[in-house]
């Protein structure tokens, strides 16, 4: 086996390979950019180099420092993780070059799986089902739009290079073709080096299942079941599952071995995955569904814990031993399901904003009861995390916007959906935007319980996933006061005459509080005397719209006790066991509250730090974080529409569009494409 490998990454999957090779005693070497110099996977490793910048094209896909680096420490193999340099072939062939072990599959797989027309055409020829769609080298406009035209509509563009949901477009219409294939283009161009895209029909009720495939140097290929991956948003994923539900064991085998020829045709060796786009014409007939070959990622993927967690297997080992030279460790017969594995995939984004991503830093970072980084052998209760943060950890804008993988397996679905619950309801991150509560949300789903699953799940169930509010006024407001109280009572000891959670010698004394919850100003009123009872009383709007609205009035004894690092707190006929967490964000002190079933926040207003705040008059639009300019839609001028596009951003790997908040005038444009700006910078003048 190595004595020592570097590994090519960053975050949890360098992390995860790490906690393997150390399980194996083999020493490793981590590299780390600029911005990741304090990084979690440069502690949990033997060695470190530093590449370069923060950019990834500075530092994580500049291979040539990544090789100086691992001659220059001894390394003799090279794990390139996913994403980056994980499936490019010049990097493979440049380890070998150098003498040392790429991890990974030969650069002729990479090469002949890499472009997507490619790769469909000699799955063509191994009998793999596909598509319809265009995959061929020409790439003139009008060209493509002619056969996106042939294909009809809906039509999917993909870059052909491409992964992760980047560079891909759903067309609706012939007439959205055109701009849709320029903004393709420019992300492929910007993520891959490459803008070349196909044509493919836009399956119906689609789902996303990929089988984990897996070949050694000795000619054995086998496939380690199945995952499913169709509750996905921006075409990314959100929660991946196995194995399948609703899978046949006949619809397993076919599809298994299809993944199996797939990888033989390219004589694949190491970790793959082999996705498929399945059609289904009901939710609850299986035997209808038909699969067809989408792509095949040539390197280990983000949700392989899943697969570990129904096998038992390490896939990082397999891996190891694999490029090592030693046979696979079972064959196809050894191989069984145990049970069902879910990964949710914790993200710094806003799901109510488009589900922009966010950066910050990690000012509160509580994991569930768990081991604190768990192999597949060390699972405490089916709770599993990867992640490469830790708390005061920072997320920036030059990587993807994952925290962390939140893993869990059970017996049974159901029982697997039930922990993942329990465990995201642990979950308490401070600090920048997250998805936690809408994953819950997710779990809560008609559609995602009953395993109606395709790829339009969460577009399906808008209504339920962003309308649910789990913690309303009156509890927020009597968790964030009783904090106060315990705070207060915490700082000022025994002594009852500067005590301030409700005893008095005589009288009555009462204590404003002003909080701006969901937009909307709020007093709440804290009244207190001898009795030691303190008693709460607001004023909660209660209905969905403003027109329909009643204003309720709750009034009452509030009570709390301490346990552990919680408060149990009793107000107005409910009872909860909470966490409040206090931040500053700018100008403003906000109360983060969690619960065991949901979490909010609410903005404790200082009257004296507003005062003399003025309004700025006219209309701003500004970058909703810190990224690049890629082009303006506008000139100084023209007339807009609230609503119309003006500006195209780059941040986080993804483009973002910026629309115009009002009808206006363009005054001035404040930035030019190429242009990198800080969050909250404004980018153009409007007139409204």
């Amino acid at each position: 086996m190595f004595k020592k490998i570097l590994i090519a990454n960053r975050g949890e999957i360098a992390c995860r390979v790490a906690a393997t090779a150390r399980k194996l005693g083999i020493q490793t070497v981590a590299v780390y950019s600029d911005a990741d110099a304090q990084a979690k996977h440069v502690q949990v490793c033997d060695e470190a180099v530093h590449i370069g910048g923060s950019a990834p094209k500075d530092s994580y896909l500049r291979w040539e420092r990544i090789l100086q680096a691992a001659q220059d420490t001894g390394a003799q193999a090279v794990h390139p993780g996913y994403g980056f340099l994980s499936e490019n072939e010049d990097f493979a062939k440049a380890c070998a070059a150098a003498g040392l072990v790429f991890i990974g599959p030969p650069a002729s797989a990479i090469l002949a799986m890499g472009l997507k027309a490619e790769s469909k055409q000699l799955m063509e020829k191994a009998g793999v089902p596909l598509v319809p769609g265009y995959h061929a080298a020409d790439q003139d406009p009008a060209l493509l739009q002619r056969e996106a035209d042939r294909i009809g509509y809906p039509a999917l563009i993909k870059a052909s290079a491409g992964g992760g949901g980047k560079g891909m477009r759903v067309v609706n219409s012939s007439a959205e073709f055109a701009d849709a294939l320029a903004s393709c283009k420019r992300e492929a161009i910007n993520s891959f080096g490459d803008d070349a895209v196909l044509i493919e029909k836009y399956v119906q009720r689609p789902r996303h299942i990929e089988i984990q495939v897996f070949g050694d140097t000795h000619g054995n290929c086998v496939y380690l079941f199945e995952r499913d991956c169709s509750v996905q948003r921006r075409h990314q994923k959100v929660l991946e599952e196995a194995p399948a539900p609703g899978m046949t064991e006949a619809l397993r085998k076919q599809m298994g071995e299809a993944a199996v020829a797939a990888a033989k045709a390219v004589n694949y060796v190491g970790a793959g995955t082999v996705e498929f786009i399945v059609e289904q014409t009901a939710y609850d007939k299986p035997e209808s569904m038909k699969f067809y070959f989408m792509e095949m990622n040539t390197r280990l993927q983000v949700e392989h814990p899943v697969t570990e967690a129904i096998t038992g297997l390490d896939l990082v080992e397999w891996q190891l031993r694999v490029a090592h030279g030693e046979p696979l460790p079972l064959q196809q017969g050894d191989l069984r399901i145990h049970g069902h594995a879910i990964e949710a995939r914790i993200c710094a984004e806003n799901p109510d904003n488009n589900f922009l991503p966010a950066t910050g830093t990690l000012a509160v970072y509580r994991k569930p009861a768990c081991s604190s980084f768990a192999l597949p052998s060390d699972a405490q209760a089916g709770v599993r995390i990867d992640d490469g943060v830790r708390e005061g950890d920072g997320i920036s804008p030059f990587y993807d916007s994952m925290v962390a993988k939140l893993i869990v397996h059970g017996n049974t679905r159901e029982q697997a959906l039930a922990r993942l619950d329990q465990a995201l309801s642990q979950t308490r991150i401070v600090g920048l935007t997250t998805n936690v509560q809408f994953l819950r949300h997710i779990l809560k789903t008609d559609s995602f319980a009953t395993a109606k699953l395709d790829t339009a799940l969460i577009q399906r169930e808008e209504k339920v996933l962003f309308a649910q509010e789990p913690l309303g006024l009156a509890l927020t407001a009597a968790a964030v006061v009783a904090h106060t109280l315990h705070q207060e009572a915490a700082l000022k000891g025994n002594d009852p005459f500067s005590r301030r959670d409700g005893w008095r010698a005589y009288g009555v004394a009462t204590r404003r509080f002003g909080f701006v919850f969901h937009g909307q100003a709020q007093s709440v009123l804290l009244t207190y005397g001898h009795d030691g009872v303190a008693h709460l009383s607001l004023t909660e709007q209660v209905g969905e719209a403003a027109a329909s609205s009643v204003a309720v009035e709750m009034s009452g004894p509030l009570r709390w006790r301490a346990e552990d690092d919680q408060l149990v707190i009793h107000f107005a006929g409910q009872q909860a066991r909470v966490q409040v967490f206090m931040h500053s964000e700018g100008a403003d002190e906000v109360a983060h509250v969690f619960a065991n079933h949901g979490a909010t926040r609410i903005s404790v207003v200082d009257a004296l730090a507003h005062a003399g705040e003025v309004q700025e008059a006219g209309g701003r639009l500004t970058a909703p974080m810190p990224g690049k300019v890629v082009s303006f839609a506008v000139k100084v001028g023209d007339k807009v529409k609230a609503g119309q596009a003006l500006a195209v951003m780059e941040a986080m790997k993804m483009e973002h569009t910026m629309a115009a908040p009002a009808d206006g005038e363009v005054l001035e444009l404040l930035y030019a494409p190429g242009d990198q700006v800080a969050e909250g910078a404004e980018l153009l003048k409007l007139t409204t």
